[in-house]
């Protein structure tokens, strides 16, 4: 079973803040020497810094207000100005130390490699290549991939097919995420023909009208045994009471600490999201609860968006469903979210008994960017063992 040791969120995010500032910083001050700028651009350097860091909290601001057009013009400035920080910082990191080795090895290399090394160093070659990975992270932010996920179980012996499961996670529906990429996601699950839609929470992340346009694209899909769905954090974020409409009018069922049955031998629970806790607000986050000591007649699949695995339900679940990490979304932040859960994305054992599922995440937070963490809808066959 994944250890459950991992750090506190809000313990880690001021050095997150701090350490967004520094890239920045390092991408102004390598810019100021590698484009000769004069002395009298470092205000201006220092100010575009301070404008970007206070970006987010401006969207907020606006989103607030129903300013729809300028929102989404500050979240693609702000958000595709911190994916494109994000790379530079460790690409041009990389390519220092790249050429530092060359450099270092220059007596045992062939001339014609040793002469790389001074401009591998330089701003230009980190600029290009921080321009063309950025790019690719754009487009690939858009191609949603079909994983495909087998499992057996003699408690679905009685079938003559395997029950399909369509699972997404962590849409963001907002500013960002809107009617094209949700048009293409819809379409996906449309062409698996599932007999059960499953959500891990994070559905929408933005304006409330504007979200609320979205509602027919979801609702048109129908599978055979329903859509079934749990909160994620970013749900409480934009505000449970919007986000929970949003939900019911595009057709989801939310479990929130509850359990339902579907034909005789399959049972799906969920709970909430353990942000409601922190905000103050009502809510069952102990899985124990639904699961009710487990079935052994039913294959009960647990609905949860964080990826934690709760050792005193071991053995009351064959399937626990989680998202929330989008496996760093940009490379290399898998291993500084790997920090705080300690979980690998995709399938992996349990222990106690049971599968853990992490699913990568179907749209985008923030940078509207993926980079080495391809967005996915996850299809999930059940065979008959």
């Amino acid at each position: 079973m994944p250890t459950q040791r991992r750090l506190s969120v809000a313990k880690i995010f001021p050095l997150i803040a701090l350490g967004y500032i520094g890239m920045q910083v390092y991408a102004a001050v390598r810019a100021y020497s590698g484009l000769g700028l004069a002395p009298s651009s470092v205000p201006w350097l220092a100010a575009f810094v301070l404008l970007m860091t206070y970006m987010p909290v401006l969207l907020r601001r606006i989103e607030r207000r129903g300013w729809h057009y300028s929102a989404e013009v500050v979240a693609w400035v702000g958000y595709t100005w911190m994916g494109f920080v994000f790379l530079f910082f460790w690409i041009a990191l990389g390519l220092d130390l790249f050429g530092w080795v060359v450099g270092a090895a220059s007596a045992i290399l062939p001339a014609s490699i040793a002469a790389q090394a001074p401009s591998l160093r330089m701003f230009p070659t980190a600029l290009g290549v921080t321009l063309a990975v950025a790019a690719y992270g754009l487009l690939d932010a858009r191609r949603v991939r079909v994983e495909r996920v087998r499992l057996a179980s003699p408690k679905v012996a009685t079938r003559n097919r395997p029950f399909r499961v369509a699972l997404i996670s962590d849409v963001h529906l907002g500013v960002l995420v809107g009617p094209r990429r949700l048009r293409r996601m819809v379409e996906r699950l449309r062409a698996l023909d599932a007999d059960v839609m499953l959500l891990a929470g994070d559905l929408v992340d933005g304006q409330a009208d504007r979200v609320s346009l979205l509602v027919p694209l979801l609702d048109a899909l129908r599978p055979r045994h329903g859509k079934f769905a749990v909160t994620g954090n970013h749900d409480y974020y934009a505000g449970i009471e919007h986000a929970l409409d949003f939900h019911a009018r595009a057709g989801f069922h939310v479990l929130s600490g509850t359990a339902a049955d579907v034909g005789e031998d399959i049972r799906i629970a969920g709970v909430d999201d353990p942000t409601s806790k922190r905000m103050g607000m009502w809510s069952n986050v102990d899985e124990r609860v639904p699961l009710n000591g487990g079935s052994k007649d039913r294959f009960t699949i647990l609905l949860k968006h964080q990826p934690i695995v709760d050792p005193r339900a071991a053995g009351m679940f064959d399937l626990q469903l989680s998202g929330h990490v989008h496996r760093g979304q940009i490379f290399p932040f898998y291993w500084l979210v790997r920090l705080v859960y300690p979980v690998r994305t995709g399938l992996s054992r349990l222990t106690g008994g049971g599968w853990l599922y992490v699913s990568r995440g179907t749209g985008t937070w923030g940078p509207p960017m993926r980079v080495g963490a391809s967005p996915e809808i996850t299809l999930i066959e059940i065979n008959p063992a």
